[in-house]
């Protein structure tokens, strides 16, 4: 008889039992100033595991296959044309489905009340036959200074960070899983990604400002349109953490000078200056980005996009193996397990961010 072929587990489910039920919830519970961090012990392990070239890739390949629940959204989005989420909205809009991303209490910073309802809303995106290419944008933000006004996201969500609210997989989950498939597309089973995938081209417009996080999704995008206010920065640095893959892709962009300046100095990038225009392929006045994304989608679908799948994978192949990005994912699951639980870190929040004074 055959042997039985296992599912392939996501991190979530493949770090079950690494760190004792009891200890895990009892530090879940405490600011991160007061965390153990027992935490480091999934950050040793999944680094063992991304280290290792066959359960590395198996566990990469897992992490683009569409979510459970993507498929149930699926038939949503079809019928309806829209659909909203936690930290995500979906809409359909002629050829294009445009992924909205929403946390407007916090400058749509990316936490843990986001992480599943934004990678369901790209699974969903991707996988809907009746849309041709994919926008990634902010919504409006609730803050005085900001309210009302579309902004692009502030990254990590700092205010939940210093509480202890997001946790180290958190990190993990993120850039194998959302990051990952909008430069890579969605995995199929039993198929090496680089050989069949289901993709479109993802178009970001940056409105605002792309802080953190949200500059590291730029850098896995096919097309950036910025608006001439808009900037870029990097701020990892300053809080203690390791910007995602930035350390990886930044430099195939703006050189390896520049990311530097960029991810360890805190170098910020202004859109419309000539080290903004070697991230953003468009920038346009900030009353013109309806127009402007309308346009793209009709000039980048005009054609038909049948080879688009095609181009991104051997795009990849010289640009960035799957393989290599498993490698350095080894060497992130480990040094974010120690900047995530270091005293540095919340020294950082709290002289930069003054997070001890934030609201919930």
């Amino acid at each position: 008889m055959a042997a039985k072929k296992m599912n392939p587990l996501r991190v979530e489910q493949l770090v079950r039992g690494v760190v004792p039920p009891k200890a895990l919830a009892a530090d879940a519970a405490l600011p991160l100033k007061d965390k153990k961090g027992v935490e480091k012990k999934y950050g040793e392990f999944l680094s063992k595991v991304l280290g290792d070239p066959r359960k590395g890739m198996d566990l990469c390949h897992a992490m683009l296959l569409p979510r459970k629940e993507s498929a149930e959204k699926l038939k949503e989005y079809e019928k309806r044309g829209r659909l909203e989420m936690p930290g995500a909205k979906l809409e359909r809009r002629g050829r294009a489905s445009v992924v909205t991303m929403s946390n407007p209490r916090y400058l749509n910073a990316e936490d843990e009340t986001t992480l599943v309802g934004l990678e369901t809303a790209i699974d969903v995106a991707t996988l809907d036959s009746k849309s041709e290419i994919c926008v990634l944008r902010g919504g409006p933000v609730e803050h005085p200074k900001h309210a009302g006004r579309n902004l692009f996201g502030a990254g990590i969500n700092l205010t939940h960070l210093y509480q202890g609210k997001i946790g180290y997989l958190w990190y993990l989950r993120r850039d194998l899983g959302l990051v990952n498939k909008l430069y890579r597309g969605l995995a199929k089973p039993g198929v090496s990604p680089e050989v069949d995938s289901t993709e479109k081209l993802w178009i970001a417009a940056v409105e605002g400002f792309a802080i953190g996080g949200h500059c590291q999704i730029l850098l896995a995008v096919d097309y950036i349109v910025a608006a001439q206010d808009a900037y870029l920065t990097l701020p990892a640095r300053k809080e203690g953490i390791i910007p995602g893959a930035a350390n990886l892709r930044l430099a195939r962009f703006v050189g390896p000078s520049l990311a530097r300046q960029a991810i360890l100095a805190e170098r910020r990038i202004d859109c419309d200056s000539p080290e903004g225009r070697m991230i953003c392929d468009e920038v346009v006045a900030p009353r013109d980005m309806e127009s402007a994304i309308e346009r793209l989608v009709e000039r980048l679908t005009g054609s038909g996009v049948v080879s688009a799948a095609g181009n991104r994978r051997a795009l990849r192949i010289e640009e960035e193996p799957l393989d290599a990005f498993r490698r350095y994912m080894s060497v992130y699951a480990r040094e974010q397990a120690q900047c995530h639980f270091s005293p540095a870190l919340i020294d950082n929040l709290e002289r930069n961010w003054d997070a001890a004074n934030r609201r919930v």
